[in-house]
């Protein structure tokens, strides 16, 4: 299926922080060799109870229970977005969804990102391109990150792209090749430590602010031998549960102070991945983190580079914005995917469609 030079799509995010579903409604389109877009219509659809609670657990189900959830949650994606279209008028030409992860092990060729397009075309009688990451992983990459290349179509005005959602993640561009990788964990477990207070998440950082930096805790994290790995590189759930919260468990530390220190820790990491040796650099950031005022403090603190937070719908939207664009490159027949990122053997168009 071809696709001309401008589309109107219906990109779909959910993140491992679970705070909901990002719908974004994009007219995209290229002239002259650079491509635009323009938000038509967004909104998060936040998760109820039943939802946060079989998301969350998914990964501990029996094969046919996952299977279920896959095709359950196809069906609510496209229940939302079917109420989406009908609430903006919204006349799209097909829907690109990233899905929800449940697992990600790229040394194992295994990632798995469930919300069945079918059930999705199915619910909207409209084409559905999902599936992003299974060719990638297939060819030996990370299949992660999928955003650098809407960074390079879309964001290439800014030095560095970092996106502070689940996880911190970063991309670049040097010697003319598009680099990315996740530096560390925020909001997973940020929320995770927040819970244990009480709330959803740690609002502007209020919590944080509180505690104090514990120096053994600090340096036990900073010394995580991920951080001296070489890149391409990515994160996932599991590895948050089996090296970060046994730490902050054995830390004995009390959450304010966790919170504290980990946020300090996530500074840290972040302003060393957008370390460089010229001047004038600026920093773009979007996702949840960008509303932690105390993190991005922080972050201020040890770097140089000029910080950007831009509008409310771009630090909301942009991953969905750019799936938009991974489907309508996908339509396109046209790389969505940098080896140069994930370390593939090579680029690929990458996506399942659904017509």
């Amino acid at each position: 299926m071809s696709m001309s030079n401008s589309a109107v799509v219906v990109g779909i995010m959910s993140g491992t922080s679970l705070d909901g579903v990002d719908i974004a409604c994009c007219k995209i389109w290229i002239k002259n060799n650079k491509w635009f877009y323009k938000i038509i219509a967004a909104e998060t659809v936040a998760y109820n109870k039943t939802w946060f609670i079989r998301l969350q657990n998914a990964e501990n189900n029996s094969a046919y229970t996952l299977a279920l959830i896959n095709t359950d949650y196809g069906h609510y994606l496209g229940q939302q977005v079917k109420q989406f279209i009908t609430k903006y008028r919204l006349n799209p030409d097909f829907i690109s969804s990233h899905g929800h992860t449940i697992f990600h092990q790229p040394e194992n060729k295994l990632t798995l990102q469930i919300g069945s397009g079918a059930a999705i075309a199915a619910e909207c009688g409209l084409p559905v391109v999902c599936d992003f990451r299974s060719k990638d992983i297939a060819l030996g990459g990370q299949g992660a990150p999928l955003v650098p290349i809407g960074d390079e179509l879309l964001f290439n005005q800014y030095s560095f792209c970092l996106n502070i959602g689940g996880f911190a993640n970063v991309s670049f561009s040097r010697r003319s090749k598009r680099l990315a990788y996740d530096i560390c964990p925020a909001n997973i477990v940020l929320n995770f430590l927040a819970g244990k207070l009480g709330k959803k998440y740690d609002n502007e950082g209020m919590l944080a602010r509180k505690g104090k930096v514990d120096k053994h805790l600090i340096t036990q994290l900073n010394n995580l031998s991920y951080y001296k790995s070489k890149t391409p590189k990515s994160l996932g759930k599991e590895w948050v549960v089996q090296t970060i919260f046994p730490l902050l468990k054995k830390s004995g530390l009390n959450p304010f102070d966790q919170l504290r220190t980990f946020t300090e820790h996530a500074a840290i990491q972040i302003a060393n991945a957008c370390k460089s040796k010229n001047g004038n650099k600026t920093i773009l950031i979007t996702g949840g983190g960008a509303y932690n005022f105390f993190l991005i403090e922080r972050i201020k603190a040890h770097t140089n580079a000029s910080i950007v937070i831009p509008d409310k719908k771009t630090i909301e939207f942009k991953e969905a914005i750019i799936f938009a664009l991974l489907g309508l490159l996908r339509m396109r027949g046209e790389i969505n995917c940098l080896h140069s990122v994930t370390a593939a053997k090579e680029s690929v168009v990458g996506g399942c469609v659904y017509l």
